[in-house]
């Protein structure tokens, strides 16, 4: 039984995991942003904006990814009405987003702010000293010295979320582990074969993304 030679199982196949890069792009992208923002507050001299970071943050870090989907699922779609898109599979695509990115930027945040630790305070004492502002400081001087020892922490969040992207699969983004699912369905006697090729497919694209940030983390390291 060829089930990877069948036409509409290969493009069913390819376009689950179009969608898993889709997500992890657009999430990676807004957890980004995001997580910085977070950052940011969390290292605030006001104590409103470090409350605010720091709940957030333990919110999202203890909460399973599954009910953050479902909450924008069923409470912001179903309930709340908010529609992303007219598209029902692109506006579960936008929903799923939403989910992972504010979920990944409470760990984007803290892997930020250890790389903000990092920095020697006599840098932001210094400018300070030459009366920058606490914005321009984190700005200028603190997040550029900070970026280049978040590299490997980075990389393992990234990697971490390509595969959280497939619980978007729960609220009906036909992605690669609904496609793997319905191949099982279909074919149960070479539940293993489906499940070596799709798992091979993430060892594939994961892998080396490991390495990469790996030897990126290497290469920008600050010598000390």
């Amino acid at each position: 039984m060829d089930i990877f030679t069948d036409p509409t199982n290969i493009d069913a196949y390819v376009s689950g995991f179009l969608w898993i890069l889709k997500l992890t792009g657009a999430s990676a992208v807004c957890a980004l942003v995001l997580g910085v923002l977070l950052a940011a507050m969390r290292v605030s001299p006001v104590p409103v904006l470090r409350g605010f970071g720091t709940a957030w943050v333990n919110i999202f870090r203890n909460t399973p990814l599954t009910l953050v989907i479902f909450f924008c699922y069923f409470g912001l779609y179903s309930t709340l009405g908010l529609s992303l898109a007219d598209d029902l599979n692109l506006n579960n695509f936008w929903l799923g987003v939403v989910g992972l990115s504010v979920y990944t930027a409470a760990f984007v945040c803290e892997a930020i702010r250890s790389g903000i630790n990092t920095v020697p305070t006599g840098q932001a004492e210094a400018a300070r000293a030459i009366g920058l502002s606490f914005a321009q400081t984190l700005r200028i001087v603190v997040l550029p010295q900070a970026a280049r020892s978040v590299v490997a922490p980075f990389g393992s969040v990234l990697i971490a979320l390509c595969k959280n992207a497939t619980i978007v699969g729960t609220i009906g983004l036909v992605e690669a582990s609904t496609v793997m699912k319905d191949l099982i369905n279909s074919y149960g006697n070479a539940v293993i074969l489906i499940f070596l090729v799709f798992a091979g497919t993430f060892a594939a694209f994961l892998i080396p993304t490991g390495y990469f940030f790996g030897w990126l983390a290497n290469r920008l390291a600050v010598k000390r």
